[in-house]
């Protein structure tokens, strides 16, 4: 067979890398970035991150739009994707990866770290009384495959662990609900509460400031997942004011998060750059291989979005 072109394109994954695996496991497939793309009409499938508007316009003959990640909301809703078949990525380093940051974040709360980091900035020697695993309650909003896994997790620490979704899960050892008219009452006994739904006209700042008001005061916030699941103004108002005892955020409504931004200063506030959960490049490139496959032998996609859903 031709070689096959793809092309590859983002600001925060390493090319190189990206290229050797891909290559490795498609021979016949050549990995360039967007500048070295002799021929548009040669490309059949793309790899990005965030690509700028109307990027695929250029590739009139591409058969999958591979996204770099698993939210795809900045993928759906575009002129230049309609009707394009669209996959994302979940390799098992990815959820190894949410897991542990999940799992990092709720014992730092429920240990009191946050508070402990403080008293040695003080030079202050003063025993804080560890509660038990079970007292303390973490919610998951979002138990799809990086809620789920994380939800376990937490679970098997020993803490009382409820999730939240918007159709039917069970999960053992964690309690669940579901559907918008359960939301408000899964609330206000949560001393953290996890974000991990996938980002949707539905789900965008369903955190909002009614809702951020029914948690109890001073519940802790985790959102790994994506930055436009909370209302981020009334998220501020809610730190500055105590109802909100802290946040652990990886994502923002937007990114980079600007300089200017109250969040920055925030003593009860910790930031990551959007690193929970990131495609590790050789199991990713098995997945992509697969696909690969699948479409030169007429099969459908795995880990194909649904635009009509938004994931």
């Amino acid at each position: 067979m031709a070689t096959q072109l793809m092309v590859f394109h983002s600001e925060y994954h390493r090319y190189e890398d990206w290229r050797a695996a891909l290559e490795g496991e498609v021979p016949d497939l050549k990995v360039i970035l967007t500048g070295d793309v002799p021929d548009p009409a040669l490309v059949k499938y793309t790899l990005t991150g965030s690509p700028p508007p109307q990027f695929f316009d250029q590739f009139e003959n591409l058969e999958l739009a591979i996204n770099l990640g698993a939210g795809v909301d900045h993928l759906l809703g575009r002129t230049d994707l309609v009707h394009r078949p669209i996959t994302r990525l979940s390799d098992p380093g990815m959820v190894r990866m949410m897991v542990s940051y999940v799992t990092f974040a709720v014992l730092r709360y429920a240990r009191d770290m946050p508070e402990i980091e403080s008293q040695q900035k003080r030079r202050q020697w003063k025993f804080i009384h560890q509660r038990d695993a079970g007292s303390f309650k973490v919610g998951f909003m979002g138990l799809g495959e990086l809620g789920g896994a994380s939800a376990l997790e937490v679970a098997r620490h020993g803490f009382d662990v409820r999730g939240w979704s918007r159709s039917g899960k069970q999960l053992p050892g964690v309690t669940c609900s579901h559907g918008m008219n359960t939301l408000d009452a899964f609330l206000p006994e949560l001393d953290a509460l996890v974000m991990l739904l996938p980002l949707t006209a539905t789900t965008r700042k369903i955190l909002d400031h009614r809702r951020l008001r029914l948690l109890k005061r001073g519940a802790k916030i985790i959102n790994p997942g994506r930055g436009g699941l909370i209302d981020e103004a009334a998220l501020i108002e809610e730190l500055r004011s105590g109802h909100v005892g802290g946040a652990t955020l990886d994502t923002f409504e937007v990114e980079p998060l600007g300089e200017e931004s109250p969040l920055w200063d925030m003593p009860n506030v910790l930031i990551t750059p959007h690193l929970a959960a990131r495609p590790h490049p050789k199991e990713a490139a098995r997945q992509i291989a697969d696909n690969i496959d699948r479409l030169r032998n007429g099969r459908p996609a795995s880990f194909s979005v649904d635009p009509a859903k938004g994931y």
